[in-house]
């Protein structure tokens, strides 16, 4: 069995990688960070132009028709260069118009998500941080209309379609063009992501047919876990070649033991969390038993490796980490969105808990339970 990328993948992601980097050195971070509402129309094209609008939409509708690991695997590119744009609703929202949407859905909107023309979002959370549909009040009524509200809805007020999630586990489809749509931009910390609070009165929806939350949150939860790991590399290449320039008593701070210590613990933390959020978006697929748990496990755990990879490289950079002037809290803000967006890490690790099988007690001989018995007394 091979578990190394391959050609066609490492050239995938390479592409996205160098995309998003030639970008980033011609301040489009910056440029996004500063303007009104986060995207900025000629980055997005060119990913588009590469294929990542429709990278996981069948070819029939003119995507690349590729699996949910390749999906990953662009958001491990974006996220190691903290590129901004609408990506990430994007991708989930044609995955759920192509899982569950009418073939008159599938028609009227994978084609345009595919190649740029229309964006997409997901609106899944409500007000108090509720993420679970349990929690949810939202919902169609019987002439399909939608009145209430969403919170923490990346590229709102850009969007074309919003696929929402329901209070009773399913899905529906809103066109922002029909109108009965009020969005309201929220003060966010990472503003390469943006987000909005999103009120429906009386907004016409269209249910699709089938449609599961649960999935949706889970392949959220993947790509949350492959940007992480992205960023995380990103930073901790960033402040070790930082500790290579940086001098302290005539020498390079590279050189001092503490600091050592530091970048090998967050390389051993770090690297081998790649394969968790591989397995976690082969199993979206492939092992669909395993799908809610591993993408659970994969968006908590990579979401609290960013965070302390942030918080010990601010350290190392003797705080310049946190200036404005200084890149590096571009990636911090980052790591705050990735930990929090999709709930925190301890949801997730009570979530992974909860679909953990309880195991059979092993058989003994008889002897032997009854001498455990005698102890338990």
């Amino acid at each position: 069995m091979n578990f190394h990328l391959s050609d066609e993948q490492a050239a995938l992601q390479d592409a996205v990688r160098r995309f998003a980097a030639e970008q980033a050195e011609a301040g489009v971070r910056r440029r996004a960070f500063e303007s009104e509402d986060g995207l900025d129309r000629p980055f997005w094209d060119g990913l588009v132009a590469l294929g990542v609008g429709g990278v996981g939409i069948a070819e029939e509708f003119g995507g690349l028709g590729l699996d949910w690991i390749d999906v990953a695997l662009v958001a491990e590119a974006l996220g190691y260069e903290a590129a901004p744009g609408p990506f990430l609703g994007h991708v989930v929202a044609a995955l759920a118009i192509q899982r569950f949407g009418t073939e008159p859905q599938k028609q009227a909107w994978l084609p345009r998500l595919a190649t740029g023309e229309k964006i997409g979002t997901v609106a899944l959370a409500e007000a108090g941080e509720r993420w679970r549909p349990k929690e949810w009040s939202l919902g169609l009524d019987g002439h399909g209309r939608l009145s209430g509200a969403k919170a923490n809805v990346p590229y709102a007020a850009v969007a074309d379609v919003l696929v929402v999630g329901l209070s009773d586990g399913g899905l529906a489809l809103v066109a922002s063009e029909a109108g009965g749509l009020a969005c309201e931009p929220l003060d966010v910390a990472d503003r390469t992501r943006r987000l909005w609070n999103v009120t429906f009165r009386d907004a016409r929806a269209e249910r699709l047919p089938a449609g599961d939350c649960a999935l949706l949150r889970d392949a959220l939860c993947v790509l949350l876990a492959a940007d992480a790991f992205g960023g995380a590399m990103r930073v901790l290449h960033m402040t070790a070649e930082y500790a290579k320039t940086r001098e302290q008593f005539g020498q390079a701070i590279a050189r001092f033991q503490g600091v050592k210590h530091q970048l090998a613990n967050l390389a051993a933390e770090i690297a081998p969390c790649q394969g968790l959020y591989w397995y976690a978006a082969v199993a979206f697929e492939q092992a669909p038993d395993e799908r809610a748990q591993a993408a659970a496990m994969a968006k908590a755990h990579l979401g609290d490796r960013f965070m302390e990879a942030g918080r010990t490289a601010v350290e190392l950079h003797g705080g310049i980490g946190y200036t404005w002037e200084y890149d590096l809290q571009i990636w911090v803000k980052r790591a705050m969105f990735d930990f929090a967006f999709g709930g925190p890490p301890s949801l997730h690790r009570a979530r992974a808990m909860s679909l953990t099988a309880p195991r059979a007690e092993p058989d003994r001989p008889p002897q032997d339970k009854a001498r455990a018995e005698e102890v338990l007394a």
